[in-house]
């Protein structure tokens, strides 16, 4: 009874200590403690040991084993070749037999398992494990990461032909804009922002909302389902640093395009610039405001015969049409302003672009345009040698003046 007694006691304080200690302890560390104890006990003090803390009797064994045999400390945990050996070590060739299924070359081969299908690391394992491999999709990352793959998504990076004078015409925008800027008069950079449907729909980004309470929208973006579609036009004026957005409801055309223009010169221009010349314009080189649409010069006639002076227009060169300005200084702020915000009403539309503001001084005005542009209305030689169009001697497709009658 009294042994009893005594090995009960002798179980705690064990337990005592190596509750304190073991957070700190390594697996190795763990066992020699173990050993040191148990001999320290002697007869059944491996049983007891193993009792408290919960250690095999064949790892206390180890530990003191260790311990007798004066085992120098190298850094290492457990003994060269512990545990079992990797699939990669006991299958040679297995990762040469991977970069042949990954490497984009022999993707498209009609041998291939994984022709022309998605590459991911379960998909690889099971390609890999019919022609023989063992192995796992957790392995199939490690390799890959040792082959030096990553996941990567595909970069907007390689241009398309371009026009030859496409530098040239830039060129010719930019001292074009400078020389206007110096004499006091007008530039704007004008063009037709994403079309987005008006309803209860999912509007990209995120913003702050109670935690576990996010609003909630339809599940699918059915056309049928919107209120109609905001058609936002926007004019930069560059001087100022400052635009007008037009929100129409109905269809991008050469009218609605020039009516935005016009409306932007009533509201904000005509103030701004009660002495101006002449007025340039910078545009993409499609689109309703292209260079080839000819309803898009016909109107602008109309509008240069309104103000009395002369408009000069600049077209960027096809598929050039990020450089424009009214892109990275209007748009996107736009678009970062009303983002995971669902644009239920053209209301909501017409406010959340009206308050856009950068640190940079960008005011914006914003109006909703309910008159209705119809599309595919003909355009005569007649109309279009009335014309007051002059080209410039440099790409006059692209640079050309309308003066008033």
């Amino acid at each position: 009874m009294a042994d009893m007694r005594r090995d009960t006691a002798s179980e705690e304080v064990i337990v005592a200590k190596y509750v304190a200690i073991a957070g700190v302890l390594d697996e190795r560390a763990r066992r020699l403690w173990a050993a040191t104890e148990s001999r320290a006990i002697g007869y059944g003090g491996d049983a007891l040991v193993s009792s408290a803390t919960g250690l095999a009797r064949a790892t206390i064994r180890n530990g003191r084993a260790e311990l007798e045999a004066a085992v120098e400390l190298n850094g290492r945990v457990r003994r060269p070749g512990a545990g079992r050996p990797s699939l990669v070590q006991g299958q040679p060739g297995i990762k040469e037999a991977l970069e042949l299924l990954v490497d984009p070359l022999t993707r498209g081969d009609p041998m291939s398992p994984l022709r022309w299908t998605c590459k991911s690391k379960a998909k690889l394992a099971a390609a890999m494990t019919k022609m023989g491999w063992k192995v796992s999709a957790t392995v199939v990352g490690r390799m890959l990461h040792d082959l030096g793959y990553s996941l990567r998504s595909v970069r907007k990076s390689t241009e398309g032909t371009s026009h030859p004078d496409r530098n040239a015409q830039f060129e010719h925008i930019n001292a074009t804009a400078e020389d206007f800027l110096e004499r006091g008069n007008p530039v704007i950079s004008v063009d037709t922002k994403k079309k987005e449907l008006v309803g209860d729909f999912k509007n990209a980004g995120r913003e702050w909302q109670p935690a576990r309470q996010p609003e909630k929208v339809l599940v699918h973006d059915f056309p049928d389902d919107a209120c109609g579609k905001a058609v936002p036009y926007g004019v930069y004026d560059m001087a100022r640093n400052e635009a007008y957005v037009s929100v129409g409801c109905d269809h991008d055309t050469p009218a609605f395009a020039v009516a935005s223009i016009r409306r932007w010169w009533v509201t904000m221009g005509r103030r701004a610039y009660p002495d101006a010349e002449r007025l340039l314009i910078t545009a993409d080189a499609g689109g309703s405001n292209g260079y080839r649409t000819r309803a898009w010069k016909l109107e602008l006639q109309k509008l240069v015969d309104e103000l009395g002076i002369p408009v000069h227009v600049s077209h960027f060169p096809p598929g050039t049409s990020k450089w424009n300005k009214i892109e990275h200084r209007l748009f996107c702020h736009i678009t970062q302003n009303w983002r995971g915000k669902p644009l239920r009403t053209f209301e909501a539309v017409v406010e959340l672009i009206g308050n856009t503001r950068t640190s940079a001084g960008l005011r914006v005005k914003a109006k909703l345009d309910t008159k209705s542009y119809p599309t595919g209305v003909p355009i005569s030689k007649t109309q279009m040698k009335s014309l007051q169009l002059h080209a410039n001697d440099f790409h006059g497709e692209w640079n050309y003046e309308l003066r008033p009658h």
